[in-house]
């Protein structure tokens, strides 16, 4: 007889994880690693471009996860930024058939990474994320596979412990999914539609249905300080993770070949606000962006 699996919800995502994708990305996972070098533990592709299965004319994200500390990734500078506010994120272009494929790469430490998926951890940036679907397209080796699904595993408890205690007992899965996610982007500077949660969760309804029965079978109901806590929780929440959107923001122009350029886009894609830098802006994209930023948030540009 079989016996259960010890950890459903980590089977359930390493299934995921080695589901196929398209050819380009393991193109991209290669340069990644020939980028950043002997470090590199392991490669995932998460975001639209994976939901959509497309990217020409767009930038595909991927997590690269080196060792923590190792040299050769990156200069010591740039690895001490990294380990005070992760993840330090590059620009990656390579050829793929006939056209250039381009990436937006965050690396981070795998054994940080493990800490930053935890329910300890305040900031939600890497456990919405992770929570989202991911591809492994590389690994170093069986143990960091591993690592990789026990850490997307976390993630998700971490965001549906987080939220539950904001909703009432009851509330259909699809519709906690999509309080979460409605929650961790008001924790950001999101250049995001009114409805993003939704279109995020009914997009993949029948994962995130699995997913909320194999983490939340025999839960009781969260108690009345459960959720005055919950609340408070969120709040600090979204304090610290505006502030630090602006400071990832202005670590992105010293890291992000086109940085200034790259952040436009991004907000123009989500919100349909056309925006033109001048020259001056290009070359100060820190200075610019704060004195564009009330401008884009009294528009709707930025939330």
């Amino acid at each position: 007889m079989l016996r259960p699996s010890p950890d459903p919800v980590r089977d359930f995502l390493a299934a995921e994880a080695s589901l196929p994708v398209p050819a380009v990305f393991h193109t991209l996972a290669d340069a990644a690693r020939a980028r950043f070098g002997a470090p590199v533990r392991a490669v995932l592709l998460y975001g639209s471009c994976l939901r959509d299965r497309e990217w020409r004319g767009r930038l595909v994200d991927l997590f690269v996860l080196v060792e923590d500390g190792a040299a050769g990734a990156e200069g010591p500078v740039l690895r001490r930024l990294g380990a005070l506010l992760p993840p330090n994120v590059y620009h990656l272009a390579t050829r793929f058939e006939d056209d250039t494929v381009r990436a937006k790469v965050a690396l981070v430490g795998l054994a940080r990474l493990e800490r930053l998926v935890a329910p300890t951890t305040l900031e939600p940036y890497f456990w919405a994320r992770l929570a989202q679907p991911v591809r492994l397209l590389w690994a170093a080796d069986p143990t960091v596979a591993g690592r990789v699904h026990a850490l997307l595993a976390r993630a998700v408890r971490t965001l549906l412990d987080a939220t539950r205690p904001l909703v009432p007992a009851g509330t259909p899965p699809l519709a906690l999914f999509e309080r979460a996610f409605h929650e961790t982007y008001r924790t950001e500077l999101r250049a995001e539609r009114p409805g993003r949660a939704t279109s995020l969760v009914t997009a993949d309804a029948a994962r995130y249905e699995q997913l909320a029965r194999l983490c939340l079978a025999g839960r009781p109901p969260c108690s009345p300080r459960e959720q005055d806590r919950a609340l408070r929780l969120w709040a600090r929440r979204r304090r610290l993770g505006k502030l630090r959107s602006l400071l990832r923001l202005a670590k992105a122009a010293f890291t992000f070949e086109g940085g200034a350029d790259y952040i436009v886009w991004k907000i123009e894609r989500h919100s349909g606000e056309r925006i033109e830098l001048t020259p001056w802006q290009r070359r100060h994209p820190i200075l610019a962006g704060l004195l564009l930023l009330p401008r884009l948030r009294r528009r709707g540009a930025v939330r």
